[in-house]
């Protein structure tokens, strides 16, 4: 029985196929390199993310509420 992996329906085959064509293009000694950039990467992603995500927070806490209006501003 063939394993089918969730992303694009790749079994085994195909994966080993993948892994062997990208030793071949970078070779085993660029490879800890080219993981270490996207891995960087993902950190730096994930940290914008968090920050925008708490400047939306913080800016929805900072919203003043509505000002009363009072009877003499009715009146005027």
């Amino acid at each position: 029985m063939q394993t089918q992996y969730a992303i694009f329906g790749l079994g085994t085959p195909e994966v080993i196929v993948i892994v062997v064509v990208i030793l071949i293009f970078f070779g085993g000694k660029r490879i800890p390199e080219l993981m270490r950039g996207i891995g960087q990467g993902v950190r730096e992603f994930n940290a914008a993310k968090s920050n925008i995500k708490t400047e939306i927070e913080e800016g929805m806490k900072d919203k003043p509420a509505p000002a009363k209006e009072t009877a003499e501003e009715k009146k005027a």
